[in-house]
């Protein structure tokens, strides 16, 4: 490759993915790769699957592929995943999860992991983004939350909480990065068809279904779709929760 072609190289649009394994994440990773975008990929354990999705993406959109596994809150590996990032673009945090349970019932290392996963790794994450944002005097963050950050759900005291903090994390952080033109949203998910709801059995889906006006669940694609749109140049849009589960809250 000659001297024009490392500069291109070098010059690609790269965007940071966490959670990317599957469901959301890897939706978003296909969306952002096809916008041509170099890709740094993490997961919690599944490297395997993650190695493959990315693969695929190299093969068929001529883009490259970085992939991680490690628990996304481990402020160690956090540092060494952002010392081969040489500038970011995008930062979308979408690592995520759940308990489903009585509060009471919930243990206090199953509490941290849940906030620790959801809404600290958020802040680690975003620590080492934001000065290479900076820096270039562009960026977009993008938090992956849920409607439940804003109204709370029975039986999801943790995950409800994490991302309300989210939420608010966002807004907070929006007006501190507004002056670098760095913009900083939130989509808050409906019921979405991942993994994340195989909990509920059949009666509890429709049921859950039947409350939602656009009646059924959104899909993956549609949230990586929000990130894309949001990927794009309107620098004035900043410091958003956009709801995104078909009207029902």
């Amino acid at each position: 490759m000659d001297d024009k072609g490392l500069s291109q190289a070098s010059e690609r649009k790269k965007a940071l993915i966490t959670g990317a394994s599957r469901g959301i994440g890897k939706a978003i990773a296909v969306a952002l790769a096809a916008e041509g975008y170099d890709l740094f990929l993490t997961c919690r354990q599944n490297k395997a699957l993650l190695l493959e999705n990315a693969k695929e993406l190299e093969q068929k959109f001529s883009i490259s592929c970085h992939c991680y596994a490690f628990p996304i809150a481990k402020e160690d590996k956090v540092k060494e995943l952002f010392a081969e990032i040489p500038y970011l673009d995008v930062l979308v945090n979408n690592a995520g999860i759940s308990y489903i349970g009585l509060m009471t019932d919930m243990s206090y290392s199953t509490w941290k992991d849940v906030i620790d996963t959801n809404l600290n790794a958020c802040f680690l994450t975003c620590r080492q983004a934001v000065p290479r944002m900076v820096q270039r005097q562009k960026g977009k963050i993008i938090n992956i939350s849920s409607v439940w950050g804003n109204v709370g759900a029975s039986m999801e005291v943790a995950y409800s909480a994490s991302k309300g903090g989210m939420n608010a994390f966002t807004r907070a952080l929006a007006k501190e990065l507004a002056p670098s033109n760095i913009q900083v949203n939130a989509i808050a998910c409906g019921v979405i068809d991942t993994d994340m709801n195989r909990c509920f059995d059949q009666n509890e889906m429709e049921s859950l279904i039947q409350e939602i006006p656009a009646d059924r669940m959104g899909k993956a694609e549609e949230v990586a779709e929000l990130v894309r749109t949001l990927t794009e140049g309107n620098a004035y849009l900043t410091g958003q929760v956009i709801t995104l589960d078909g009207g029902w809250t």
